[in-house]
């Protein structure tokens, strides 16, 4: 929420600067997010004084000015605003000012031939003001040479304050003022209620139907008004919050929402028919919104409606089709009360937000529409003038007052802080809080959060300051902590270790992704109904997406190498709809292998290999004996189908996928060239069977193993590693490994097949092998080959 010091000033008596209103802000617990002075961009703009206009010898539309900007010596001026003329008062930006609507340094320069001292500006440029037709036209007593945003008020610094969802009560800047009052900062000046006095009944019925979705609907009529612009101190406030001016009755109910907490809405009453009823919607009924959108509403939302149809989203956003106009005469103006959950409810499911919804759904005062008719009613009568009717009142806000039984010990054994009992008297009283002789608490009708003792004591805490609360140890016990970490914990952290130790770099990525980004790789269970933004709207089944989007960015910045990875959770739908969450590790490879140099040549591009040795190489880490994976097609269609794969303990138990990206995916996420990726999915991994009180001594093999090598000619389309398992499993007790060293194809090989070369590691045990035990140990390496259609080379 934003306001400017002099607004908060209007509101309290105090001579606070805006960094001592900022420490005492963040103090209590209202966060300063930032603060902003307009005019720290404007301090080089001088009032100046046009003496003559003549016209551009090279230029039709522009003309020569010689300006006094206060010290006595004309400058010339080079300027084509259509209302530049002699003895105009305006705004001087000279040589070194920065524009602060586009950045531009102002420098002495020739145009057209003729040189130019400087800029008259207009309102556009310098950022206070819409206008761009023309340069700023000031008083004719403007004071010649002053600084422009000092005599204009625009030296009034701003502050955004971010508002936690409990504090319904400082969603207006007198609640602000309240707290900073109850702190010591000042006084909180009166709130003086105007009367007005109405004699007239109101013209219009207005009713409540739906006593739960709106327990109270307040309005009155106010006839012969006549809507223009607002006051310029009223827009500026309205600006300083961000706010633009649109007109009058517009403007005067988005100032007292801001002003006082409290939202309100202004109909054409020419536009309306009949009575004017708070109800529920029937299915399928439409409204289109002041955002020019059309919603269809459902028959849980509240809504206001004539004999005619719907003409606000209550609580949430007016329709187009009753709104203020300049034309308005006569003005319905409508004060109510719904309930938080509804409008919440009704928000989300429109996909709606709006300063109005912020307000009702974390719930405005209830005791403050009477008052609230009554500061807007006057308002309008002020600006636009006209004749109010009687306030028209349907139902009854929930406006009982709840007390809380108050024990002033507490404020130390909860709070953590001695605090005087008279002072928590004092304190809990300027919130707003009655205090009797037993402590006991009435709560203001503004305080929705105090709910019993624990919260009265962090009232009384922050107005101390939370920055006054000692910091206690906590006590440990005697001896040596146990861990706390749990074998997936530890796994985890693992991992992380070793990736980061093979060169990966980690990446911590949203767990929210884009629609089309999710699409690219499957898509997604889970998507957002109301996001922060539409790039954040699906909830990733992959960790792929982020890490993708993450090589783009750098690829795009002149990366040549890029090997990320990342450990997160992926979401998916459970069969009973519930939410299944899974721990995975992605990792993506783009760019060069290794670059370019005399003893290798070209750069090397990545491939699937190089994907599935981290994989290994992280299994391997893990506890997985890799050696006994089966390596399996189906890694998905986001993964090119020649190159990719996937490894599994088994024909269902898939622990990772890996291989060169489809170019299909790749282009989606603008990358080129060959991408290798692979996820590692943790949660299928078994975990390690607990070990014993102490392992066993390791023992070296007491005779030197033996190598051999075996050349098979096999089908091209046999996978190289079940021929490698079939030839580690011919013969358990002595074959200790097996790899593929080398590939071959063509020559004297016939089409189809392909020549595979593995070397077999023997380990002898209790003696060294005869020339009999090996001969016996290669038959039957070559007859479980034989089983896969393997011929041994000759």
């Amino acid at each position: 929420m934003k306001f400017s010091l002099s607004w908060l000033k209007a509101h309290l008596e105090s001579s606070a600067t805006i960094d001592e209103v900022a420490d005492c802000l963040n103090r209590i617990g209202l966060e300063v997010e930032g603060i902003e002075n307009p005019a720290a961009a404007l301090g080089d703009f001088r009032i100046a004084k046009v003496l003559s206009a003549e016209p551009h010898p090279q230029a039709d539309k522009l003309q020569l000015l010689s300006i006094d900007p206060g010290d006595g010596k004309p400058l010339q001026v080079v300027c084509g605003a259509p209302n530049a003329r002699a003895g105009m008062l305006g705004v001087f930006g000279p040589a070194g000012a920065v524009i602060p609507s586009n950045g531009m340094e102002l420098k002495i320069a020739k145009i057209r031939g003729v040189e130019s001292n400087g800029m008259m500006c207009s309102e556009a440029e310098l950022e206070v003001g819409d206008d761009h037709d023309g340069i700023i036209e000031l008083p004719d007593d403007a004071p010649v040479g002053e600084v422009y945003a000092g005599w204009a008020g625009l030296d009034d610094p701003v502050i955004d304050v971010a508002i936690t969802p409990n504090r319904q009560d400082c969603m207006g800047v007198r609640g602000i003022a309240r707290d900073l009052a109850a702190a010591g900062l000042g006084e909180l000046k009166a709130l003086e209620i105007p009367q007005i006095e109405a004699p007239e009944p109101c013209p219009v019925e207005i009713r409540t139907d739906d006593p739960e979705g709106c327990p109270a609907f307040y309005g009155r009529v106010i006839s012969g008004v006549k809507n223009g612009a607002s006051p310029a101190w009223m827009q500026a406030r309205l600006k300083s919050a961000g706010q633009k001016p649109i007109s009058a009755l517009v403007d005067i109910t988005n100032y007292v929402m801001l002003d006082h907490g409290r939202p309100s809405h202004a109909y054409d009453l020419a536009k309306l028919s009949g009575a004017v009823v708070a109800r529920k919607a029937k299915d399928g009924e439409k409204v289109t919104a002041l955002n020019e959108k059309e919603y269809a509403l459902t028959s849980d939302m509240t809504v206001i409606a004539d004999d005619k149809g719907v003409h606000d989203i209550a609580g949430i956003m007016g329709g187009i089709d009753s709104g203020c106009s300049q034309d308005t005469r006569d003005v319905l103006l409508e004060i109510a009360y719904f309930t938080p959950e509804n409008i919440a409810l009704t928000g989300q499911a429109l996909a709606l937000t709006s300063d109005a919804r912020m307000r009702f759904e974390r719930g405005v005062d209830p005791a403050f529409l009477d008052d609230a008719v009554q500061i807007i009613t006057a308002y309008i009568l002020e600006i636009c003038g006209g004749k109010a009717s009687d306030i028209m009142r349907a139902g009854a806000p929930p406006a009982a007052q709840r007390s809380v039984q108050y024990d002033p010990a507490l404020c130390l054994s909860l709070g953590g802080i001695a605090v005087d009992q008279a002072k928590q008297w004092q304190i809990l009283e300027s919130l707003g809080f009655a205090v009797d002789g037993s402590w006991k608490v009435t709560v203001p009708t503004w305080r929705r959060d105090i709910d019993g003792p624990p919260d009265l004591v962090e009232e009384v805490v922050r107005m101390v300051g939370l920055d006054n609360i000692k910091s206690v140890a906590l006590p440990r016990a005697e001896g040596v902590a146990k861990p706390t970490a749990t074998p997936a914990q530890e796994l985890e952290r693992k991992l992380r270790r070793i990736a980061a130790s093979r060169g990966l770099k980690e990446a911590v990525n949203w767990s929210f992704i884009s629609e089309k980004e999710a699409a690219a790789l499957g898509g997604g269970d889970w998507v957002l109904a109301n996001p922060i933004s539409e790039d954040m709207k699906a909830m990733r089944a992959s960790i792929l997406p982020g890490l993708l989007s993450a090589a783009q960015r750098n690829m795009d910045r002149g990366a040549s190498s890029v090997r990320l990875f990342e450990i997160g959770r992926r979401y998916f739908k459970a069969k009973d709809g519930a939410s299944d969450e899974r721990l995975t590790l992605g990792l993506v490879l783009a760019g060069e292998r290794s670059s370019r140099s005399w003893a290798s040549g070209k750069a090397q591009k990545f491939d699937a290999f190089d994907a599935k040795a981290y994989v290994t190489t992280l299994l391997d880490a893990a506890g997985v004996d890799t050696e006994r994976l089966m390596v399996m097609d189906g890694a998905g269609d986001h993964y090119h189908p020649g190159q990719s794969a996937t490894l599994r303990l088994g024909p269902k138990n898939i622990l990772a996928a890996f291989g060169l990206l489809h170019p299909a995916t790749a282009k989606a996420f603008d990358l080129t060239g060959p991408i290798a990726a692979a996820e590692i999915y943790i949660d299928a991994i078994p975990p390690k069977k607990a070990p014993g009180f102490m392992r066993p001594a390791y023992s070296p093999p007491p005779l030197q193993a033996v190598t051999r090598d075996f050349a098979f000619v096999v089908p091209e389309a046999l996978a190289a590693s079940d021929l490698v398992a079939a030839v580690r499993g011919s013969d358990k007790t002595n074959i200790v490994a097996a790899r593929v060293f080398d590939r071959f194809t063509g020559g004297s090989l016939p089409e189809g097949k392909v020549s595979l070369a593995i070397e077999v590691t023997l380990q002898p045990l209790d003696k060294s092998y005869t020339e009999q035990d090996l001969q016996t140990i290669s038959e039957k390496v070559i007859a479980s080959a034989a089983k896969l259609g393997a011929e041994l080379r000759g």
